[in-house]
């Protein structure tokens, strides 16, 4: 990949990075303001900036080869140039003069497949012009501009998880995230290591039905004369719920307990347990799973130095806690057994 030097003929003033995400436990209860517990992965998006001189914003991607120019007042650019603008912008009304900048981009970070690659891009690009622009900003202050660059600049319907774990997680360790009040905590992490596979399913077969899924868990919540569903934490009255409310509200209570749980403090064995748990409330209670999604998870599910797997994210990746050491040898045996089932996979983590 060409440097920033290589691209701009001049040195950049600026760099930083920040780490994609997996979910371990607290998959689809966001909507519900419950609890998720998540983990950064080693790829990371990584953004160098420097003052331009002309008026021209200039930002070149070494992933596409591709540049993106644009002036202020301009049509703004599109493609993978629409989260730096958001970023941009999102700082400019907040009042901080951004002058005309050279942008590099690069990213190891996994494209579509539900590690926040694009939470990622966005966090990295903020650090960077936060050392550039000498910003006063918080860690917890940036995720907010940078979900708000992607809602209201990218387009995309999101909460603000994907960005506070690329903005405060740490390698190494959990991080458990209240959804309704953002607080936070690091956690220790488990004597084991952390995979992530890619099923090959195509995104929208995974995120299909996603927005029914949060209308049902709200006509649950006002059925039950709740709030959210995050404010039932017993399985009691939700049986007396129609079908399939009753189901999405139990994956709710249980992925609630399943994250409070691991957060007081689990060890491999038992965090393998709610992870292998939290598979069969999504695929089950939820209605979040597909066939080769299931399939990848019995063959990691199965493997003997594999503690637990589930689905993560809304792509089609699994993720698994496995054995310390093992995680190149349960790699390639379970992606075997997924092609030798006519399916194709592929490593991600």
């Amino acid at each position: 990949m060409r440097s920033f030097a290589d691209v701009f003929k001049c040195a950049s003033e600026a760099s930083a990075e920040a780490p994609g995400s997996v979910y371990l436990l607290g998959e689809h209860t966001a909507h519900c303001v419950g609890y998720v517990l998540a983990a950064t992965i080693p790829q990371t998006a990584k953004v160098s900036v420097a003052r331009s001189a002309s008026r021209r914003y200039r930002f070149y991607s070494a992933n596409l080869g591709e540049f993106l120019e644009y002036e202020d007042a301009g049509a703004p650019p599109r493609g993978f140039g629409k989260y730096i603008f958001g970023c941009i912008e999102v700082l400019r009304t907040g009042g901080v003069e951004v002058p005309p900048l050279l942008v590099h981009i690069g990213s190891d970070v996994p494209v579509g497949v539900g590690l926040s690659s694009s939470a990622a891009l966005e966090v990295a690009a903020l650090r960077a012009l936060r050392a550039l622009l000498s910003i006063d900003l918080d860690d917890v202050e940036l995720a907010k501009l940078a979900r708000r660059a992607e809602v209201e600049y990218a387009g995309a319907r999101s909460g603000m998880l994907d960005q506070m774990v690329a903005s405060i997680g740490q390698p190494s360790r959990m991080l458990l995230i209240d959804a309704r009040t953002m607080e936070h905590e690091l956690l220790p992490w488990p004597d084991a290591d952390l995979i992530v596979l890619d099923s090959n399913v195509a995104r929208t077969s995974t995120t299909s039905g996603q927005d029914e899924r949060r209308s049902e868990c709200e006509r649950a919540a006002r059925l039950l004369g709740i709030t959210a569903l995050r404010d039932e934490s017993t399985l009691e009255r939700i049986e007396q719920l129609p079908e399939p409310l009753a189901r999405r509200a139990r994956h709710v209570i249980t992925e609630n307990a399943r994250a409070l749980e691991a957060a007081h403090g689990v060890d491999a064995t038992r965090l393998g347990e709610l992870m292998n748990q939290s598979h069969a409330s999504l695929r089950d209670d939820y209605d979040a799973s597909v066939a080769p999604l299931d399939e990848m998870v019995r063959l990691l599910q199965e493997h003997p130095k594999v503690y637990g797997a589930r689905l993560t994210g809304f792509g089609g990746a699994c993720a698994a806690l496995v054995h310390r050491g093992t995680a190149s040898q349960v790699k390639a045996a379970v992606l075997k057994d997924y092609r030798a089932a006519g399916l194709a996979g592929k490593e991600l983590v």
